[in-house]
């Protein structure tokens, strides 16, 4: 899957810049699944210039992105959650199935999104903020191409239990919710769980969207988490 020198080729209209096969083995290929286009070749050309990638290819959907991982078997798979055709859990769960050595790198915009939740259930090895730095984001794909865990922001070790290839040995208990937690730290927690945003949780729970945040900035610190995906993960795994 890896191998030598690294061309691409055009495409029709922009949309896959192909993987040359017979690259170095220490090479690292690349998928971009994003439909905006000047993000999407901005991030091609960082990549490019890296000594160690191989290659990259576009995509600009997810019924694309699917075909090219089946064609081309990328080592790293970057993809946006905001996926136009076919949504990213969906299109993550394919990923692990037909080409579990292919990682999934999902691209977001904010921690909060609960779509990051979800692909990590399905498949995806991890996610990076679009407003990461330029040195992070490349040290996390070098690292997600070692097979280490390395997230913006970091999930804890108790967190990437629920990650499919990140598990503990079996003999290992899974975490529970702290005894510190109030009854209605736990009601918000399970509203944000099931996927509601602070607005709507605000509206069950007839308090301001102020006090939610509020609960929520206090779930994080009694978690030991830095933000709402983590203490969702947390909160899945603990139930």
């Amino acid at each position: 899957m890896r191998g030598g020198n690294h061309t691409s080729s055009h495409r029709q209209d922009h949309t896959a810049h192909r993987i040359s096969h017979g690259v170095q083995p220490s090479s690292i290929r690349l998928l971009i699944v994003e439909a905006q286009r000047l993000f999407r070749q901005g991030l091609r050309l960082l990549l490019e210039r890296e000594p160690d990638v191989a290659g990259v290819t576009e995509a600009t959907d997810g019924r694309e992105a699917y075909r090219l991982v089946i064609e081309h078997k990328p080592d790293i798979v970057l993809l946006d959650v905001d996926l136009p055709n076919l949504d990213v859990e969906s299109l993550t769960r394919l990923i692990h199935q037909h080409v579990p050595d292919t990682r999934v790198l999902l691209l977001a915009r904010y921690e909060e999104d609960i779509r990051i939740v979800a692909a990590m259930q399905a498949g995806a090895f991890g996610y990076i903020l679009k407003d990461t730095d330029q040195a992070d984001f490349l040290r996390i794909i070098r690292a997600t191409d070692r097979g280490k865990h390395v997230l913006t922001p970091i999930i804890p070790d108790q967190c990437l239990r629920t990650v499919p290839g990140a598990g503990r040995p079996p003999s290992e208990d899974y975490p529970t919710l702290p005894s510190t937690l109030t009854d209605r730290e736990r009601e918000i927690l399970a509203c944000a769980a099931a996927g509601r945003s602070n607005k709507e949780v605000a509206d069950q729970l007839c308090v301001s969207v102020e006090t939610v945040k509020t609960h929520l900035h206090h779930i994080y610190q009694k978690l030991s988490v830095s933000g709402r995906v983590e203490a969702i993960l947390t909160y899945l795994k603990a139930h």
